[in-house]
């Protein structure tokens, strides 16, 4: 999420005093990281809506207890991360598939890739692509996935993710090997022509 500078460092302190706009402030400067982050983890707009604002909501409440050594970045992405993971554990089988139509809460339409004014193949051929790894990301297990997001997607290094998802840096480690292991495994016989 980038370093912690002493702009940000000010509005913390204004808003564990109380000040509003201050944590207003912060969540305009946080909330796209935090969204990309948030969708990234769910793979679904509406989810990452509500998680999103979910981790604003619990920063809220718990910017008083925020050390303001540590980066306020790493400290949403954690409650992110903490957020997500409680939730597919109520969820346990909360799995998108790439076949069922969507419900727009009006019916059920197909998903459809939309073609660019470019070259609709290559835009067709990426679009395939994201799906089919959003798919591979939403069969790995809750904790790999949190891992290899922030890893690859946030550009977080070990130690980072290891104080996000509060284990140590081997733990880390072996979640990104697992999690890119098993990515590849399904998207070797996926990708193949």
């Amino acid at each position: 999420m980038g370093k912690y500078n002493n702009e940000a460092k000010d509005l913390v302190k204004k808003a564990q005093a109380g000040d509003l706009r201050a944590f207003e402030k912060l969540v305009i400067s946080y909330q796209d990281k935090v969204f990309s982050q948030c969708y990234r983890l769910t793979g679904n707009y509406d989810d990452a809506q509500d998680l999103a604002q979910e981790v604003f909501v619990r920063a809220y409440r718990g910017i008083g207890s925020f050390r303001s050594d540590a980066d306020l970045g790493t400290w949403l992405y954690r409650i992110a991360v903490n957020q997500y993971l409680n939730s597919r554990r109520r969820e346990k089988d909360n799995v998108i598939s790439l076949d069922e139509p969507v419900d727009t809460g009006d019916g059920e339409v197909a998903r459809q890739v939309a073609a660019a004014a470019e070259d609709p193949l290559e835009e067709v051929e990426r679009g395939e692509l994201r799906e089919l790894v959003l798919a591979g990301l939403a069969r790995l297990p809750a904790e790999f996935r949190a891992a290899l997001t922030l890893r690859e997607f946030e550009g977080l290094s070990y130690e980072e993710i290891a104080e996000v998802m509060n284990c140590s840096v081997g733990t880390v480690r072996s979640r990104l090997n697992r999690a890119r292991k098993a990515l590849r495994d399904f998207l070797g016989p996926q990708i193949k022509d």
